[in-house]
């Protein structure tokens, strides 16, 4: 089925992906947590840069993977081919039936929840704005793969206007100065926990990977796509929070709930609230976009190998569109409930823990790989190896450590949710022997 794909994905539309999946609501959202626990300016920034680092450490390790497996369904199939078809199974179900819904589900709220700055709605009007923006995102990408990629392309183009006018003019116009290497804020948690918030803003470059079937050459240009999107978007943070130091005290970040529409309007007055709150629209969407485009490979995928119910039907290519209808069609479905349940961010915060044990587990995989597959059949190499996958491993670690002490009784719900797959598993692959016979 997956050779049906249409290679419509161009290097330049998933670079974009990886940009603009990463780049959500979190950057707007998450330095005045930062700096808080950081307790300096200084520290606040070089949490940002090591979140960087170890995002970039675990990028560049899965690009070599990536290379050796170019296959739609990204780390699901990794795992799959690398650890055994029950690891496999378990992060696709758990992808395909609430991570990436959910997060569709949660953005498409947070869009219509900022829309109600410029129009009043009430939650239920938001609610249809949601599912209206959402289907509209699903048809552009049934259509073509290609529509979708331009929308993330021109998205991600104008999620960046607003935030390089606030580092150019931030840099230029800012009186603040705040550039302290000593600690000011004495109650901050530590570093550590500042890196912890940072990491959750890095999120979503993976995404990628599920659409390996769609580049023109895939081998190549994804392990370049994911090394120079998680570049960018660690250089992008980094300049932002310099710049947001150069215009307000760390004090008055780490106060504030929404940090870079306050600096917004120090810079450029009442509009500049507009002006932010158009510039999350427009990340958020492109977001969206990304976790919808992307998400529907994981059904696709698991579909062709028979490990979800109504298989055939989600693994089926639209003819005349060569995109995968059905499973987008499903995805939406099951985030369109998720929208009037009201329960995506409860689901996504009990995922949290199990999701990352999956991308650790990615992470590692490169010394699984590196056994088994000869060196001419892995086009790119991870450089610094072992000490580059060893950073990755470290960073994804301390993320699961500190979810199982902050939020432990979360951490069991989503083992709970993820082991609920495995009857579904066992059914369907004792069916499809007895059927195959």
């Amino acid at each position: 089925m997956e050779e049906n794909l249409k290679k419509s994905v161009t290097f330049m539309e998933a670079i974009a992906l990886v940009v603009g999946m990463i780049i959500g609501s979190g950057i707007f959202l998450k330095p005045g947590i930062v700096f808080s626990n950081a307790g300096s300016p200084m520290m606040g920034v070089l949490a940002w840069i090591a979140g960087g680092v170890i995002t970039l450490a675990s990028a560049l390790t899965v690009g070599e993977v990536a290379s050796s497996i170019p296959k739609t369904g990204g780390l699901y199939v990794y795992l799959e081919e690398l650890y055994g078809e029950v690891w496999g199974f378990m992060l696709g179900w758990v992808q395909t039936v609430i991570s990436y819904p959910a997060s569709g589900a949660a953005l498409a709220i947070a869009f219509a929840t900022y829309s109600a700055f410029f129009i009043p709605m009430t939650e239920f009007q938001q609610k249809l704005l949601a599912i209206a923006i959402l289907v509209f995102v699903i048809i552009m990408n049934i259509i073509s793969t290609k529509y979708g990629g331009i929308i993330q392309v021109i998205s991600t183009i104008g999620k960046l206007i607003p935030i390089a006018g606030i580092v150019i003019f931030g840099l230029i116009k800012g009186t603040a100065h705040d550039f302290r290497s000593i600690p000011v804020i004495t109650e901050g948690v530590g570093f550590g926990a500042a890196i912890l918030g940072t990491l959750w803003a890095y999120d979503g470059w993976l995404g990628v990977t599920n659409m390996a079937g769609e580049l023109k050459n895939p081998a190549k240009e994804m392990p370049r796509a994911i090394v120079l999107g998680v570049s960018t978007v660690t250089l992008i943070y980094a300049l932002m929070n310099i710049a947001m130091l150069n215009v307000m005290p760390i004090e008055k970040i780490a106060a504030s709930t929404r940090p870079v529409s306050d600096i917004a309007i120090e810079i450029f007055g009442n509009a500049g609230a507009s002006l932010i709150t158009a510039g999350i629209m427009i990340s958020v969407f492109g977001a969206m976009n990304g976790y919808i485009m992307t998400g529907a490979r994981v059904p696709l995928a698991m579909g062709e190998r028979k490990q979800l119910p109504c298989s055939d039907f989600l693994a089926k290519i639209h003819e005349s569109f060569g995109t995968p209808a059905n499973a987008l069609i499903i995805e939406g479905i099951i985030a369109i409930a998720y929208i009037f349940s009201g329960t995506f961010n409860t689901l996504t915060d009990l995922l949290v823990f199990v999701l990352w044990i999956f991308f650790v587990m990615g992470v590692f995989s490169i010394f699984i790989l590196r056994k088994r597959v000869p060196v001419d059949r892995r086009p790119y190499k991870v450089p610094l190896y072992p000490i580059t996958p060893i950073v990755g491993i470290l960073g994804g670690i301390y993320i699961i450590y500190s979810t199982i002490i902050s939020e432990p009784l979360n951490s069991i719900i989503g083992i709970c949710i993820a082991l609920v797959g495995l009857p579904v598993f066992y059914y369907l692959k004792r069916k499809n022997r007895v059927g195959g016979r």
